[in-house]
């Protein structure tokens, strides 16, 4: 059944985001991210205290393409 639509504002569609106006079959959102971090990077919460001597992250990655996202 068409859809009726009426004014339409968009503000910001980030990364891997889909906007739809109407009928539609079938959407599929795809993205991928790398995400390096040392130590103590992901903690959260409060009064949490992380004591580090030093902290290093090496990165060695040759292939430079981790997930493929064919279409």
């Amino acid at each position: 059944m068409p859809a009726k639509v009426g004014a339409v504002k968009v503000n910001n569609i980030g990364n891997s985001s889909i906007f739809n106006i109407g009928d539609v079959y079938t959407m599929r959102p795809e993205s991928n991210a790398k995400t390096y971090a040392g130590g103590g990077s992901f903690n959260t919460g409060d009064g949490t205290y992380i004591r580090l001597g030093q902290s290093t992250t090496y990165v060695t990655d040759t292939d430079k393409a981790d997930q493929n996202i064919i279409s």
